[in-house]
């Protein structure tokens, strides 16, 4: 009988994990995609307008009483308030004023979170690096990016274009790939994913034969193909898929999509575009001990359920029909499921970073960020690394003082490597060369190569010391 029972409930559970495990790497626009073919598909599944708190007009994810107005403020410091907000919480248009295009007026009315888009936010970051007249050949280059970050247009044309030589176009967009979100400028994915891997492998352990995968194997990889790229690769299939999963975690063969999304802006809009973030971080209003307060935005307006009366009528269905009814019931209950497994994994995650990244938090000081990896948390909270990676996977936040950076961010241990590495150069007396900076740095508690320096340094945009003193 025990057998029988495991036997059914497995398959069920691999069905949840891996439903789950799909929605919490999933952008929002996907989900909203996905329940939107699930509603129109399944007659089992509803939308049903939100709960929402009669004090403060928030919505309640649970029944009880709201996360917000139930909170006292003489609670531990470092327990942020967690809770799911509606996407119609958060302002997208804005009008030519500056104001709020809808009636509804929140706490974050005012939002100032416009984000640069990608060809000022690369040129921004390169322009330190290259020549006054080189400049014109960047934002050639920057602005014939498709929407994936990937050049269009080959170097050769671009140097005809300026009647320059190969070779300094060449020069550019080298620069320019090096940038942030790495890979950006590539002519193809797979140059993306090998720009990526190169400097990857600086900084951690890169799996044998990663770079023969992406060079040989991307088709099987693309298609999940492991059979086929252990063959390809000569390996085992379980080295295969190690591979593969570290490339699905650590890469991206879409640079443009690390962000910003669709980066063009049609030109015939009448309001400004910003981005909107995943989750919101905040100081509770009148906090004595600056409480934070957490808001994930869901993907999708409503809630989803059952519907009672689909539920109620699968008794009297026909006995040809009852199975076809039983499986949109279960379908609907098991994306319900996860979607609410999708959220608490969220609520975990922020939970533990809010307290973990206080000070971060609370001053926008780059230089404040813990050092934790995503192995770290997933220790903490008990769950797979490959969870918290997918957890983090092209979402953003934004910070009490409205900026909106990558969730990943929280996990970049160079961060605080390269805030002090800009502070060094700003403060020092005469230019340090890299190897003086190596040794700052180690006073500093930063024990990292040369190498590396050099690497920090172009991506912060400094010059050489020979260049800068010159300037």
């Amino acid at each position: 009988m025990f057998q029988v029972q495991n036997q059914v409930l497995r398959p069920q559970i691999t069905a949840h994990l891996a439903q789950t495990m799909s929605l919490l790497q999933m952008p929002a626009t996907e989900i909203r995609q996905k329940i939107r073919t699930e509603l129109a598909n399944n007659p089992a599944l509803e939308v049903v307008e939100d709960s929402r708190c009669p004090s403060c007009g928030r919505i309640l994810s649970t029944p009880g009483p709201c996360p917000m107005c139930s909170q006292p403020f003489d609670t531990q410091l470092d327990e942020p308030i967690v809770f799911i907000s509606s996407p119609d919480d958060f302002p997208t248009q804005y009008n030519k004023n500056g104001n709020l295009s809808s009636p509804q007026e929140i706490s974050y009315d005012n939002l100032a979170a416009a984000v640069e888009d990608l060809p000022s936010y690369v040129l921004r970051q390169i322009a330190p690096e290259i020549e006054e007249d080189e400049r014109l050949i960047a934002a050639h280059i920057l602005n014939n990016l498709n929407e994936d970050g990937l050049l269009e247009v080959p170097l050769e044309e671009i140097s005809q274009f300026y009647h320059v030589p190969l070779s300094r176009v060449t020069r550019v967009a080298d620069i320019i790939k090096r940038a942030e979100p790495t890979g950006v400028g590539a002519s193809s994915p797979q140059e993306a994913l090998l720009i990526q891997l190169d400097l990857l492998k600086e900084d951690v352990k890169v799996p044998y034969l990663a770079e023969e995968a992406i060079r040989i194997g991307l088709k099987d990889l693309s298609k999940h193909s492991y059979r086929n790229l252990a063959k390809e690769l000569n390996t085992s299939l379980d080295h295969a898929q190690e591979i593969a999963e570290f490339i699905k975690a650590n890469l991206n063969p879409y640079p443009g999509r690390a962000f910003w999304g669709d980066h063009r802006q049609p030109s015939e809009s009448s309001t400004q575009a910003y981005h909107k973030p995943d989750i919101i971080l905040k100081e509770v209003d009148n906090s004595p001990n600056h409480r934070l307060m957490v808001e994930i935005i869901s993907p999708y307006r409503g809630t989803l359920r059952v519907n009672p009366l689909f539920k109620q009528a699968q008794k009297q269905v026909p006995e040809n029909k009852t199975e076809a009814w039983a499986k949109d019931i279960e379908n609907a209950s098991l994306l319900i499921k996860c979607l609410q497994q999708r959220n608490h994994t969220m609520e975990q995650l922020m939970t533990e970073l809010v307290k973990e990244q206080r000070g971060y938090i609370l001053s926008g000081d780059p230089a404040q960020i813990q050092p934790q990896t995503q192995a770290e948390m997933s220790e903490l909270l008990g769950v797979h690394e490959s969870t918290i990676s997918r957890a983090v996977s092209d979402k953003s936040v934004q910070l009490p003082n409205r900026k909106i950076i990558p969730l990943k961010r929280f996990f970049d241990r160079s961060l605080p490597v390269r805030t002090t590495l800009l502070r060094l150069v700003e403060n020092e007396n005469t230019p340090l060369t890299d190897t003086e900076l190596v040794e700052e740095l180690s006073n500093a508690g930063y024990n990292i190569a040369r190498r590396t320096v050099a690497k920090y340094r172009a991506m912060e945009g400094i010059l050489s010391s020979r260049m800068r003193q010159k300037v």
